[in-house]
């Protein structure tokens, strides 16, 4: 008789057994990994909402743009190797670029293949209505209109046919002198096409190019081939067809630009040798209607104290009366510089320190260039035919607003505190508003904090007064400043700030419509001010943000928007402080309704977009184990349907998991922190753990973390995935003792995992990078609970690095100190002790823990013999120590190449230690200088070379 039962058992140890196959063909990370790990980005929605679409690239490797149909995701069109694209205007068209293929790419560069001879970008116009491709092939750039327009410029790249190439070529027997070369041209032809129908336009030797906004008008610059008479400067009605010279035969021709509604275009030019170090610039503006082109600036024009400068950038009005473009002094000789009886070698080379400097020397070579090329905003008047200064010495800097539609700028003078920023970066600036019509300038406050902008309408200037902890408006009509938020029962100030610099604000939402209201955020909630105080301030989330310690925001939809829009939906985004759960909630301007939540999960979310004519959105959503994939939704957000899919590898790969802990530091301060645990964690195990932190990262639960080489700490997914348990701590300060408050908060976050039982306590390390690394350098001094560490960049000696630089901006470090990071909170004079004490080099006889250091020695954040101090006191004292010095790198590593070798050596250093894996031939012969560059000693002792 047929047995049921007989079949049934061996299905279900079938079944058993390929899950348990499956489960085991799961395997670790490796190194090998890192490059085919992908990434999502540059994620659009089409104007009509109808068309989605994102690149998706690995870390190494040929990407892809996929454009894919909003209500129907299985319809797409996928474009190999495809970047920087954009949809047309219409929303019928996808463009962008594709780059050579990677591989081959590598191929050539090891032939030594010369860069003229390596593949070229081309450029794909995917028809979205048709589904056809359509590619060009060797291409520099190309260019849509900015606002409106379905034409494409494709730039090509110069051709060299086969046949110059044999030209060029000189038989060595010929009695004739070989023909002298055409002169070269670094114009090449540029391709108009018409996005909607067969309009193309074909110009050759064109330098430069660019639309009207409003795509009614295209100009192109023509580059000198043979003889000046071929240069030029042309205009294209688009509407028309019909081109025209705008100006022809000078040198050059830079800085092209419309007006708003292509009525003008403007331009600089200069008739001196193309060989001139010191050429003057003319400006001209060409009445696109009129057909005129006359010279409106140069030298010695009036208004104008020196002369036109080619740094400036040209920009209109938004009403296309007035034209914005900058000056400069004119050059200036200096006899020891123009003396051609000097040689060379003769030459004096050395800087000057003085002290009465408003910046110091290194800062000044840093900001060298910039400084050449600083140019002062003018003002040409349209109307009145007349020139403005609104920039000059004294006042450099001038700034508009953004649209350039308001009748006054605001002017900003640092120059009388400068001096001391060095050791205060948080100096005041001398504010004024300036008249655009008459230049006249009036004094809004000295030595004022923050950074004032305009509000929508230009009524008031607007910033955060971090002295005041408030923010502040000054009327432009009354001219009277008032504080906004001053006297309400909230904070406006981040309640978390433990350094000793002032703290910074929570931000702003924006302004009403007609500059209404302002809305401003405290920690938690949202309010709405009325900047002429004849309303009550409002709090619109109604408190339900601080009542549950949630934090709602505005999520700005339209990027283009100047003030927000009281009819439009108010949408907040949420995020938990306590269980960092995240999300959106529908709000109510007036304040009258609480938020409502409509999506609040246990996710990251970002990266929200809506389609400019409905309520189509895009929007990403991450956790540890969920790649930050691309969902689609609307204002409802009842589903969120995927689209993309990142990394299906990951599905073979021992991941881990990620869970929120709750402890308290040594002063009982309650602390939160992550802990990563690998797959298939068990609790009776006992499994080694690695120690990270900076700061506080514990908001940062959901965050997916990619396998990636390291540019300075260790990659958490590679740790966990290979059996690691990982603890992130997070760290709150008290001014004056940082070594100590990392004691304070890590410690006893450490104790509280060990005690759960399942952490190997014999093997536990710690690895930080620049203040993680000084806080490593620290802890190992005080305890032994460590079998190894690793510290990046660390400073070991305060009261050297306080008189160190900061060799990327050329600042002095005092203000580290003195008010930011490094928390000290006075100078080295005022408080030595702390400096000493809070210094670990002046306790390495303490330490017994084995150091692996990085300090890289073109390091611009932190001075890189502070890992030589610390590597040669531990050597000193015969201490177990490496340093890793990676040549021409900086804080952190920028060369791949170099983060690759450093993951390998972090993985290799912490296996030896904490799982008693053979050591590499890097730890236990060295590195000799005689052998740099021909072997990478990765071997592990024992194994045969």
């Amino acid at each position: 008789m047929f047995s049921i039962k007989r079949l049934i058992i061996p299905f279900i140890l079938l079944l058993f057994y390929g899950f348990e196959l499956h489960a085991q063909q799961k395997r670790s990370l490796t190194h090998a990994d890192y490059d085919g790990w992908e990434a999502l980005g540059a994620e659009k929605i089409s104007k009509d909402g109808s068309w989605v679409g994102f690149e998706v690239n690995p870390q190494e490797g040929d990407g892809r743009v996929e454009l894919v149909v909003y209500e129907d995701a299985s319809k797409k069109i996928v474009i190999p190797r495809g970047t920087r694209w954009v949809f047309s205007h219409d929303s019928k068209f996808g463009i962008g670029k594709i780059v050579p293929q990677f591989e081959e790419v590598r191929q050539l560069k090891l032939k030594k293949t010369k860069p003229d001879d390596l593949p070229k970008d081309s450029l794909f116009i995917a028809n979205l209505v048709s589904m056809e491709i359509e590619k060009f092939a060797r291409i520099k750039s190309y260019a849509i209109p900015e606002k409106s327009g379905n034409w494409v410029a494709i730039h090509f790249e110069k051709e060299v046919p086969e046949k110059e190439k044999k030209e060029e070529e000189v038989d060595s027997t010929s009695i004739e002198a070989p023909k002298p070369k055409p002169r070269k041209t670094d114009g090449t032809k540029l391709l108009l096409k018409s996005l909607d129908g067969p309009k193309k336009f074909e110009f050759n030797r064109v330098k430069t190019y660019g639309f009207s906004e409003n795509g009614t008008h295209f100009f192109y610059i023509k580059a000198e081939e043979d003889t000046l008479k071929n240069t030029g400067i042309f205009l294209l009605n688009l509407e028309t067809g019909i081109s025209k010279i705008v100006d022809v035969r000078k040198t050059e021709y830079i800085q092209a630009a419309f007006s708003e509604n292509a009525k003008f275009l403007a331009y600089l030019t200069t008739e001196d040798s193309a060989k001139s170090k010191k050429p003057y610039y003319d400006l001209y503006l060409y009445d696109v209607q009129k057909e005129l082109n006359q010279k409106i600036a140069s030298k010695g024009t009036t208004g104008i104290s020196g002369m036109v400068s080619k740094n400036g950038r040209l920009s209109f009005s938004q009403d296309e009366s007035k034209l914005f473009f900058g000056t400069a002094p004119d050059y200036r000789t200096y006899a020891y510089e123009e003396d051609t009886t000097i040689l060379d070698e003769d030459r004096v080379q050395l800087d000057i320190w003085g002290w009465q400097d408003s910046e110091i020397q290194p800062m000044q070579l840093r900001n060298k260039s910039r400084e050449e090329s600083r140019s002062f905003l003018t003002v040409y008047n349209l109307k009145t035919k007349t020139i403005t200064p609104l920039a000059d010495q004294q006042v450099a800097q001038v700034n508009l607003d953004r649209k350039r539609k308001h009748k006054m700028a605001i002017g900003l003078d640092d120059s009388p505190y400068r001096r001391n920023y060095s050791w205060d970066i948080q100096i005041g600036r001398d504010v004024y508003l300036i008249d655009l019509e008459t230049g006249k300038r009036i004094l809004v406050g000295k030595d004022l904090p923050g950074n004032p902008q305009f509000s929508p309408e230009g009524k008031y200037l607007y910033w955060y007064d971090n002295r005041d902890s408030s923010w502040v408006t000054y009327d432009v009509q009354v001219k009277q400043l008032k504080s906004l938020t001053k006297g309400l029962e909230v904070n406006f100030y981040n309640e978390l700030h433990d350094s000793p610099s002032l703290p910074g604000s929570y931000g702003a939402a924006g302004w009403m419509k007609n500059d209404g209201a302002f809305l401003v955020y405290d920690q938690f909630d949202i309010w709405k001010i009325d900047p002429t105080g004849r309303t009550q301030p409002v709090n619109i989330t109604q408190g339900e943000g601080r009542s549950q310690n949630i934090v709602f925001r505005r999520q700005q939809l339209d990027p283009e928007e100047e003030s927000i829009d009281p009819s439009a939906p108010l949408i907040l985004t949420v995020f938990h402080e306590t269980n960092k759960k995240s999300g959106f909630a529908r709000g109510d301007i007036l304040g009258i309704k609480k938020p409502d939540l409509i999506l609040f999960t246990d996710h990251r979310y970002f990266g929200m977009a809506k389609a400019e004519e409905n309520n189509r959105l895009i929007v990403r959503r991450s956790t540890y184990k969920d790649n930050p994939d691309l969902y689609l939704t609307n204002l409802d957000m009842k589903e969120l349907n995927k689209i993309s899919s990142l990394n299906p590898q990951q599905a073979q790969i021992k991941w881990g998991s990620v869970e929120l802990v709750d402890y308290l530091a040594n002063d009982g301060v309650p602390l939160q922190g992550l802990l990563f645990k690998p797959e298939d964690f068990d609790p009776n195990n006992k499994y080694p753990m690695m120690v990270y932190f900076y700061e506080r990262n514990s908001n940062g639960l959901h965050n997916y973390r990619p396998p990636a080489p390291s540019a300075s700490t260790i990659n958490i997914p590679f740790f966990v995935s290979n059996d690691y348990i990982v603890f992130v701590p997070d760290i709150k300060y008290d001014i004056g003792l940082p070594g100590p408050s990392a004691y304070n908060c890590i410690i006893p976050g450490v104790q509280a995992i060990v005690a759960r039982g399942f952490v190997d306590a014999e093997n536990m390390a710690i690895q930080g990078q620049s203040w993680g690394g000084y806080q490593v350098a620290h802890l190992i001094t005080r305890t032994n609970m460590f079998k190894a560490a690793g510290a990046g960049a660390p400073v070991v000696n305060m009261t050297s690095a306080y008189g160190g630089i900061r060799w990327g901006t050329g600042m002095s470090r005092m203000f580290q100190y003195e008010q930011t990071q490094s928390r000290i909170g006075g100078t080295l004079w005022e408080k030595p002790l702390y400096y000493q004490q809070n210094s670990p080099l002046f306790y390495m006889d303490r330490v017994n823990t084995p150091v692996l250091i990085m300090h890289n020695d073109e390091d611009g954040a932190v001075p890189w013999y502070q890992g030589i101090e610390m590597f040669m006191a531990l050597k000193r004292l015969n201490k177990p120590a490496w340093l890793l010095q990676y040549n021409g790198e900086d804080h952190n590593l920028r060369q791949r190449k170099n983060r690759k070798d450093l993951s390998i050596r972090l993985s290799q250093f912490f296996d030896h230690y904490l799982k008693g894996a053979p050591a590499p031939l890097w730890m236990t012969e060295g590195l000799p200088a005689v052998e740099k560059g021909r072997t990478l000693k990765y071997e592990l002792e024992g194994e045969e070379n």
